[in-house]
């Protein structure tokens, strides 16, 4: 426990350099968020919204691969009911990640070349280099973009160490309990409203075609006040698809369109992807 500690303490000095502007390391380790009150909330969409979503990726990509592929079809459009509880105003983001990884000893964020080709994916391998960790440093620059290259167990490692540190419990969100989150109860297409606003979010209708430091677009903030809920990446949810599957919710930095942006949109990754557009956060119980 001693070594532990003095380990600690010295990637604070160094971590302290790399927080966010305004946030002490203390401040970091225990994370911001927004609360979500008890009660219902519209999940899914009926026609109208799905029929909206592929005319905007229609218009974006000149094709109708989302349509052919029927990717909105499985939004059944419901009324939930959820009891109140807190999740995390942003992103988990490198800086924080990285205090898990010198506190642990976990595997930082990386992908070999002969894995990367296993997922199949259409990103070259080349591309992944400007999110990897080299030797267990996140990428340089980086500290308050969105971490990435995580798997869903890494993150599940995460919440549970998060937990301990803190005393408080912590855990991946349900898809409900995100989508919620995301677009307010009222059953509104994106956070901010019904009508698509790509100056609103981090997608590649309006973006780099990369990560962003978190917080980056405060007006496409949730009615909550979640940050990052359409685009910037993709987010794990404790909602299993599937024999080792998990349904990831939000879209991503290399959407166009922006129908996947949408809360409604579902989509799924296997557990074991460590993939580029993929990062989380998390809800405080």
């Amino acid at each position: 426990m001693a070594i532990r500690g003095v380990i600690l303490a010295l990637f604070a000095l160094v971590a302290a350099e790399s927080a966010l502007p305004g946030q002490s390391v203390a401040e970091v380790s225990t994370p911001l968020t927004v609360a979500i009150p008890a009660g219902a909330f519209i999940q899914g969409s009926k026609r109208p919204e799905r029929e909206a979503a592929y005319r905007l990726d229609e218009a974006a990509y000149g094709h109708s691969v989302t349509r052919r592929s029927k990717w909105y079809e499985d939004e059944r459009y419901r009324t939930v009911e959820l009891p109140a509880f807190q999740i995390t105003r942003n992103l988990v983001t490198n800086w924080d990640y990285a205090r898990f990884v010198t506190a642990t000893g976990h595997p930082a964020p990386e992908v070999k070349p002969d894995v990367w080709k296993s997922y199949r994916l259409i990103h070259p391998y080349s591309r992944s280099r400007r999110h990897a960790w080299k030797d267990g440093t996140m990428p340089e620059g980086r500290a308050d973009h969105p971490v990435v290259m995580v798997a869903y167990t890494d993150a599940v490692a995460y919440a549970r160490w998060l937990s301990t540190e803190t005393g408080v419990n912590w855990r991946l969100p349900s898809e409900a309990e995100w989508e919620k989150a995301a677009r307010g109860t009222d059953g509104r297409r994106f956070p901010w409203g019904d009508d698509y606003d790509p100056k609103r979010l981090n997608s590649h209708d309006n973006g780099p075609f990369d990560t962003v430091p978190v917080g980056s677009f405060p007006d496409g903030a949730s009615p909550f006040g979640m940050l990052d809920p359409a685009g910037q990446v993709f987010e794990w949810t404790a909602t299993a698809a599937g024999k080792g599957r998990h349904v990831v919710k939000g879209g991503s930095w290399d959407d166009s369109g922006c129908g996947i942006c949408r809360p409604a949109a579902r989509h799924t990754r296997p557990d074991f992807i460590k993939h580029i557009l993929v990062g989380f956060r998390l809800v405080r119980e």
